[in-house]
C-alpha cells in the first residue's frame, strides 16, 4: 500500500473515531445496557473478520489478527455478560 492509499483509509478511520465518540457520549446512560447488547451481532462479525485475518499470510496481518480476536472475544463475553445482569433485574424473585 502506498502512500497515497493511505491518507484516505487514515483520514477515514479517525473519522470513524470521532463519531463513534460522539454518539456514545450523545446516549443516555438508561440506553447503554440495551445497545450493548445489540452490538454483541458487531462484536461476533468482527470477530469473524478478525478470525479471517489470523489466517493470512504475514506475520504482521497474523499478529494484528491475534490482537483483533482477543479484543472481539473480549467484547462479546462483555456484552453477554452485560446483557445476562440486565435480564436478572427483570426475573421475580
Amino acid at each position: 500500500m502506498n502512500f497515497a492509499e493511505f491518507v484516505p483509509l487514515l483520514a477515514l478511520f479517525v473519522l470513524a473515531i470521532f463519531l463513534g465518540v460522539e454518539l456514545i457520549t450523545k446516549v443516555p446512560p438508561t440506553l447503554h445496557t440495551p445497545l450493548m447488547s445489540g452490538s454483541n451481532a458487531i462484536s461476533g462479525i468482527t470477530l469473524v473478520g478478525a478470525i479471517l485475518a489470523a489466517g493470512h499470510d504475514g506475520m504482521l496481518i497474523q499478529v494484528l489478527g491475534f490482537i483483533a480476536v482477543v479484543l472481539a472475544t473480549i467484547n462479546v463475553i462483555g456484552g453477554f455478560m452485560v446483557t445476562n445482569r440486565m435480564l436478572a433485574m427483570f426475573k421475580r424473585k
